[in-house]
């Protein structure tokens, strides 16, 4: 059997951003000091002209991106999510949000998975941050096609936009010719008629996963990958609530105000179904391997198994 390819989302960012480079002018790329990180490198070295440093000055950086968007240039703003949507949410809330600017948010680095940087790095709140900002699209995609995808459709959106991408290499899972990236539009990657997993980011591949474990175990579980946040697609929660009649949602990230209280915020107003949160559970990170975090915080495959197991029997 080949060996399955993976790839870094926040590689597939800076891979974006040279694609569309090269098709349209108007795009500009700020960073904060972390270009070798968030790999905006690729951009400044095709690209030097538009590529702009502006230091460890996140606050700054969105600022520059919300005045310059006005003259009809799109800026992409990169640093790790725990300094764009924590360290720069006042700016990205009255500088860009309040007058709903053209501005694109790349924030690499979010969730445990960053791993050793430790918990002050680790960013699990930043979905709940950006969903509170009206107008603000929030997007965590699950691998390289959907990441690459996900760039492309938020520079042809008119608004700003929020992507979240990871620091750890990810299986290539929709590398297929029927996928189709629509903002707003989760993706049925698994039918199944006795729960619903609702997945995003690096977490949709291991929920793939762990239903695979419980369909040995006789349960069938649907897995839907839900890459936009906000706007959330509604009428697909609905139909999975209504047919499965359990929602689970999978998230690296707090499970308070992340992608779980979207959904349940949807379920709750019709009473559809039960809905069971997996996710960070309100406590902070720590440093260790991506690997040893996941597991510990019940985030892989098995552990996303063992809690609906437990779920499912009690």
């Amino acid at each position: 059997m080949s060996e399955v390819k993976k790839i870094a989302t926040r590689m597939s960012y800076g891979n974006a951003l040279v694609e569309l480079g090269k098709e349209h002018d108007d795009l500009l790329v700020f960073e904060a000091d972390l270009g070798g990180a968030t790999k905006t490198t690729i951009f400044r070295d095709v690209f030097p002209d538009r590529h702009i440093e502006c230091g460890i000055a996140e606050a700054n950086m969105v600022g520059m991106a919300a005045g310059i968007s006005t003259t009809g240039i799109v800026p992409f703003v990169s640093s790790f999510a725990m300094f764009t949507a924590g360290r720069a949410f006042d700016q990205l809330r009255n500088s860009v949000g309040y007058p709903h600017l053209n501005v694109k948010v790349g924030a690499t680095h979010g969730g445990i998975s960053v791993g050793q940087d430790g918990a002050t790095h680790q960013c699990n709140e930043d979905f709940a941050l950006m969903r509170t900002i009206p107008g603000m699209v929030v997007i965590c995609p699950s691998d390289d096609v959907e990441a690459r995808a996900a760039v492309k459709a938020a520079y042809e959106y008119k608004g700003p936009v929020y992507m979240r991408f990871g620091r750890v290499a990810v299986p290539v899972i929709n590398d297929n010719p029927d996928y189709k990236f629509e903002i707003g539009k989760g993706v049925t990657l698994k039918d199944g008629k006795d729960l619903t997993i609702i997945a995003n980011g690096i977490l949709v591949s291991e929920s793939l996963q762990a239903a695979e474990m419980l369909a040995k175990d006789g349960i069938n579980a649907r897995v839907i990958n839900m890459h936009t946040i906000k706007p959330l697609d509604k009428d697909l929660v609905i139909k999975a609530a209504k047919e499965t009649g359990k929602i689970v949602t999978v998230e690296e990230h707090s499970v308070i105000g992340g992608l779980g209280s979207a959904v349940a915020d949807v379920v709750s107003e019709e009473n559809l179904a039960p809905v069971h949160k997996i996710g960070v559970q309100d406590v902070f990170g720590e440093s260790a391997l991506a690997e040893e975090l996941l597991e510990k915080h019940g985030l892989d495959a098995k552990g996303i198994y063992n809690n609906i197991k437990d779920y499912l029997n009690k």
